[in-house]
């Protein structure tokens, strides 16, 4: 029993429209336009420039997964370039930025789905928090069917949260073409708006690129894909654009319909379009809504699950993390990022959740490319199927570099104390894990009382091969092969 690559180019850009088009879209517009201090302009320069950040760094982070196309390949290749410690620290943030991620999404899906009962008021905290567990376990039992499963349900929703977007999108252009006074507004003097302060440009940024954060779901699974080498570069730069195109129309249609205050002041941005502009199709774009966030929900727990696969086969969490039932899962994985995730939703505060997670994530997204260059200048004739280029891997440590320490310097808060001390501590953790002796008896009676109640089974050992021909984007691009 292993694994299956059973994921091809198409279903592949599916499960990055899934992943990446998820609740960013929706509450990430609130975040940017209060960070751009309300200024429409540089609102919707943050939106075009975070995709062509998002873009850069996909491509970057693409020559992991296809170097080393074995599932949760992001830690992986931590280990081998920057070794044990630095893998385990980035473990030790996964661990709580993907509870954080789903936490917000769950909660925010919740909030959309109970909203048509409260029309006029805002929900009540309980109901949405209930309904906000029942989601997330029902996500769990889901994954646990396989990813041929996870992914024949995510053609389905893809379909559905296009349809939302596309509707919201096309509306916002028919009436920005009426030119109604009340809908081009906003735009007149866009440009005429305070400016916001350099750590607020950031803090924005962390917003936006939260609705891209996604992307890096094929490198998470690339143990589970065809022909890595070629589709997982390929399925990026054939999705990206897109989901940037779809992002900056729908951002212009609800500035077309609402007002900045209005958006910053909603929880759910596109329920409070929908209540302005047709209050009778709410249930509608309700339901499209909450099968789009529940589908990238999948998909976060499918990568979280792979990640913490990975890291039990490496020794360094326990081995039953890293067995599988009969439809090739890591069940015991999946249930750990539903339990810490369950954990999490008690916290309500969306807006501080993508911010601290955004940090945390570009954190990692640094230490990747610090080690993709330790892994070229130390091993430079190690085979790689698609290569970056190097402008590509710096400006990716640039941007996590200014997104990171601008915050830090220009508005220093306590909270980023805490963040940072949190994210070392993981060494502390590391060295406590070194000297722990995981293979007492107890330990190994617990593991085998687990493997027979979830009835589940160490997978076998595989040769995870690569193809050792250098190919560049424009090769793959043409010679598709599935």
């Amino acid at each position: 029993m292993q694994l299956l690559r059973a994921i091809g180019f198409f279903r592949g850009n599916i499960l990055i429209f899934s992943a990446t088009i998820g609740a960013g879209i929706f509450v990430s517009p609130k975040g940017v336009l209060k960070y751009s201090s309300l200024n429409v302009a540089v609102s919707l320069s943050i939106w075009a420039a975070c995709a062509v950040l998002t873009l850069i760094s996909a491509l970057s982070h693409a020559e992991l997964g296809t170097t080393f196309p074995r599932s949760g390949a992001q830690y992986y290749f931590l280990k081998r370039s920057l070794g044990s410690s630095v893998a385990f620290l980035s473990l030790w943030i996964k661990l709580f930025t993907h509870p954080l991620r789903l936490a917000t999404e769950t909660l925010l899906l919740s909030t959309y789905t109970i909203q048509p009962f409260y029309a006029g008021c805002p929900a009540p905290e309980l109901p949405k928090k209930c309904l906000a567990m029942a989601i997330l376990w029902s996500l769990g039992l889901l994954n646990t069917r396989g990813v041929q499963t996870v992914a024949w349900f995510q053609t389905i929703s893809t379909v559905a949260k296009m349809t939302v977007l596309c509707f919201i999108s096309l509306t916002g252009i028919v009436l920005l073409g009426i030119g109604k006074k009340e809908n081009v507004a906003r735009f007149e003097n866009a440009f005429d708006a305070e400016l916001p302060k350099v750590s607020q440009i950031a803090e924005a940024f962390l917003q936006g690129l939260f609705a891209y954060s996604g992307t890096s779901i094929l490198n998470s699974i690339a143990g589970e894909i065809k022909n890595p080498g070629e589709n997982i570069p390929k399925s990026l730069i054939t999705v990206l654009p897109m989901v940037a195109v779809i992002y900056l129309l729908a951002n212009v249609s609800y500035l077309a319909v609402l007002t900045p205050r209005e958006i910053i002041s909603a929880d759910a941005v596109a329920v409070t379009w929908t209540d302005k502009i047709i209050p009778s199709m709410q249930w509608v774009i309700s339901f499209g809504i909450s099968t789009s966030i529940f589908s990238s929900m999948c998909c976060t727990v499918l990568s979280a699950s792979r990640m913490i696969y990975t890291a039990s086969q490496e020794g360094q969490l326990p081995l039953i993390f890293s067995m599988l039932n009969n439809h090739s899962c890591p069940t015991m994985a999946v249930s750990q990022i539903i339990i810490l995730t369950s954990v999490v939703i008690i916290t309500s505060d969306l807006i501080n959740l993508i911010k601290y997670s955004g940090l945390a994530i570009w954190f990692l997204r640094g230490l990747h490319m610090i080690g993709l260059l330790k892994l070229r200048y130390q091993e430079p004739n190690l085979p790689r199927p698609y290569k970056v280029p190097l402008p590509f891997i710096f400006g990716c440590i640039a941007i996590s570099l200014f997104l990171i320490l601008t915050p830090l310097i220009q508005a220093p808060k306590i909270e980023h104390v805490y963040g940072l001390i949190f994210m070392f501590s993981g060494l502390l953790c590391y060295w406590i894990h070194v000297h722990l002796n995981q293979h007492s008896l107890c330990f190994v009676k617990i593991t085998c009382y687990l493997q027979l109640l979830f009835n589940v089974s160490p997978p076998e050992d595989h040769d995870e091969g690569t193809s050792t021909r250098k190919k560049d984007l424009k090769e793959i691009f043409v010679n598709k092969k599935l």
